[in-house]
C-alpha cells in the first residue's frame, strides 16, 4: 500500500496536468465519467495515503489500497478503474477505489494530522496519543486520525529510531520518547520521500523486512503485532518495551 509519501511523488508527478482540460474520461469506476469531460483540473492534493483529483464543483478521491498503481501517457494491458484523457496525453488508474466528493476538503479532512503537511501539528498528534492509554504504539502509528500517511514501513522504521519495542503500550512511553515518536513519524516521512525519489529505500531500511539492522547487525525480529496484526520489525535487543 502506497504510504503518504509516495502519494506526494504521485502529486508532484501529476503536476503538469494542473489546468488542463480533460478531454474525456473512461473506465469502470462508479462515477460518472460525463461528468469529469471537458471539465479543467483545478489542483491534485493529497492528505495522507488520499489523492485528490480537484475540479471547480467536485473532487475524484483515489485511495491504492494494496495493489492500486497509476500510469501516464500508454496504459497496461489490464482494463484501468479511471483514465483521463488530454488533448496528447493520457494517466491510467487502476485497482484502487475512486469516489465523487462534494464540499471543500478542508471541510472533511483535518490537514494537521498529514504527516507531510505544512499544517502538521505535532501537539495535536501528543494529545490524541496520550488519549490512547492501553492501545500499543504499532496501532497507534497506523491510525490515520492521527499519523496520515504513515504506513507499515514508516512505522517500523520510526520505532527503531525511537528505540521502542512496537508492543509497548502508549501510556506506557515516557513522554519524552513519544515526542521523538512524533518527530520521527514526520522526519522519517521526508527522509522517505528523499530516498523514494532517488530509488534508494530499501537500501536504508534499518529493520524493515530485514534479518539484522543495517547500522549495528543485531537481529531483527518479525511478528504481528496489536489488533491490526500487522507485520513488525523490531531490534529487541535495541527496543526498549513499555507495559
Amino acid at each position: 500500500m502506497p504510504e503518504g509519501p509516495s502519494i506526494v511523488i504521485l502529486k508532484e508527478k501529476i503536476s503538469y496536468l494542473k489546468n488542463k482540460i480533460v478531454s474525456e474520461a473512461s473506465g469502470y469506476a462508479e462515477i460518472d465519467m460525463e461528468e469529469l469531460s471537458h471539465k479543467k483540473i483545478i489542483d491534485f492534493k493529497s492528505w495522507g495515503k488520499h489523492f485528490f483529483i480537484c475540479f471547480s464543483d467536485f473532487t475524484i478521491r483515489i485511495h491504492f489500497g494494496l495493489f492500486g498503481s497509476y500510469q501516464f501517457h500508454e496504459p497496461k494491458k489490464v482494463n484501468p478503474k479511471l483514465a483521463l484523457h488530454f488533448n496528447n496525453d493520457d494517466v491510467y488508474f487502476y485497482v484502487c477505489t475512486i469516489e465523487r466528493l462534494d464540499g471543500t476538503l478542508d471541510e472533511m479532512y483535518d490537514f494537521s494530522t498529514d504527516v507531510m503537511s505544512d499544517e502538521w501539528d505535532d501537539a495535536q498528534a501528543l494529545k490524541k496519543l496520550k488519549d490512547l492509554p492501553d492501545s500499543q504504539i504499532a496501532d497507534v502509528l497506523l491510525d490515520q486520525k492521527i499519523f496520515s500517511g504513515v504506513g507499515n514501513i514508516i512505522k517500523n522504521e520510526v520505532l527503531y529510531r525511537a528505540e521502542v519495542h512496537p508492543e509497548s503500550l502508549a501510556g506506557k512511553i515516557p513522554l519524552a520518547r513519544l515526542k521523538t515518536i512524533i518527530k520521527e513519524a514526520r522526519d522519517y516521512s521526508f527522509d522517505f520521500l528523499k530516498w523514494k525519489k532517488a530509488d534508494q529505500l530499501k537500501k536504508n531500511f534499518e529493520v524493515y523486512t530485514r534479518k539484522e539492522t543495517r547500522s549495528t547487525g543485531k537481529p531483527v525480529t518479525k511478528k504481528d503485532t496489536g489488533k491490526s496484526k500487522r507485520s513488525s520489525y523490531f531490534s529487541a535487543s535495541e527496543q526498549k518495551l513499555y507495559k
